[in-house]
């Protein structure tokens, strides 16, 4: 029922424990469990706002940190290192 990987004997627990208890209740619907980490379907649209997202934080960080280096540059030169 689990594989060697403890990280899936949880779902599969509490799959089991929750069918058990719909049973005892006389409910007909059951719970499934997916192993799968991720969403596996191309999505197009998703990629772009992952992309996009990504690339303005790089430009926010690349835009900070010239400054820092040049701070560091202009206090080295005050204490005359």
């Amino acid at each position: 029922m689990c594989s060697p990987e403890p990280i899936n004997c949880f779902p599969v627990l509490v799959n089991i424990l929750s069918n058990t208890f719909l049973r005892l209740f006389n409910s007909t619907s059951r719970f499934r469990v997916w192993s799968q980490l991720f969403y596996t379907g191309e999505n197009p649209e998703l990629k772009h706002y992952i992309f996009f997202g990504l690339f303005t934080y790089l430009l926010v960080l690349a835009a900070g940190l010239p400054p820092l280096f040049a701070m560091s540059s202009v206090e080295d030169y005050k204490v005359k290192s």
